[in-house]
C-alpha cells in the first residue's frame, strides 16, 4: 500500500506546475491544496494505477482511497474519488458508510464535492435508492458541503428523469440556505431535473421564487425556454 501512494505521488509531485497552482486557487473561496497537475494527467495517473487493481479487493481499494484523502491535496482526493467510481458494478449496500465518512470528513470544496458526488455517490444511489433517505438527512447538516453533496449527488439521475420527489424534497431542505455554493448545488439539481420535467420544475420554481435565492433560481432555469425565464424572473 506505501509503495502505491508513495509512487502515486511521485509521479504528481513530477508532473506539477507552480502557475497551475497558484492559478488553480483563484477558483475556491477557501484555501485548497494543490500539486499543480493538470486534471488530464491526473486523470491518465487515476486509471494507469487502477488497472493494476485487478486482482484486488474492493476493502484494500477504498482503504487506498482514504490513504490519500488523508493528504488534503485536491489532486490525490480526485484519483480517490475515480476509483471509488471505477469500482460501481461491486457496489453493496454497506459502501454508503464509506462514501458517508468521506463526504462528512474529507470533502472540504466544491470541485472535490461534485467529483465524489456525481459520479460515485449518485451511481450507488441509482442501484440502491433506499439510500435517498440519507441524502435528506445531509441537506440537514451544518456543513454546507454535505448540504451541497445532498443535492449534487443527484445531479445525473435527476438528468435522466429520476427522483423527481426527492429533488423537490432536498431543494425545500435547502431552499432559504445562505450560502450561494449550496444555493447553486440545488439550483443545479433543479435544473437537471427540468431537463425531463420542465412544467414540474417550472411550477415548483414559480411557487418559491420568492423565498428562493436569486441564485438558485438562476441555476433551476437556465435550460428553460426564455418564455419561463422571463416569468420566473419578474419580481
Amino acid at each position: 500500500m506505501n509503495r502505491i501512494i508513495s509512487s502515486i505521488r511521485s509521479e504528481l509531485k513530477r508532473d506539477s506546475d507552480i502557475k497551475l497552482k497558484e492559478s488553480g486557487q483563484r477558483f475556491f473561496k477557501e484555501k485548497v491544496k494543490l500539486y499543480g497537475v493538470k486534471s488530464a494527467i491526473v486523470g491518465k495517473i487515476s486509471k494507469q494505477y487502477f488497472r493494476n487493481f485487478k486482482d484486488t479487493d474492493k476493502a484494500a481499494i477504498f482503504k487506498l482511497c482514504e490513504e490519500l484523502l488523508k493528504s488534503g491535496y485536491m489532486e490525490e482526493s480526485f484519483i480517490a474519488y475515480k476509483w471509488a467510481y471505477l469500482l460501481h458494478k461491486h457496489y453493496e449496500r454497506m459502501d454508503f458508510k464509506v462514501f458517508d465518512k468521506w463526504v462528512n470528513n474529507y470533502v472540504s470544496n466544491w470541485a472535490e464535492c461534485d467529483t465524489l458526488c456525481n459520479h460515485a455517490i449518485g451511481t450507488f444511489i441509482e442501484a440502491f435508492p433506499e439510500y435517498i433517505k440519507n441524502l435528506k438527512i445531509w441537506a440537514k447538516s451544518k456543513n454546507k458541503w454535505v448540504k451541497r453533496a445532498s443535492a449534487v449527488t443527484l445531479i445525473l439521475p435527476a438528468r435522466k428523469g429520476m427522483f423527481l420527489k426527492e429533488v423537490f424534497e432536498i431543494s425545500g431542505c435547502l431552499l432559504k440556505d445562505k450560502d450561494d455554493l449550496v444555493q447553486k448545488g440545488y439550483g443545479w439539481m433543479l435544473k437537471e431535473a427540468s431537463r425531463k420535467h420542465l412544467k414540474e420544475v417550472f411550477e415548483y420554481v414559480m411557487k418559491n421564487k420568492k423565498i428562493m435565492p436569486r441564485t438558485a433560481l438562476r441555476y433551476a432555469i437556465e435550460k428553460m425556454p426564455d418564455n419561463y425565464k422571463k416569468e420566473a424572473m419578474k419580481k
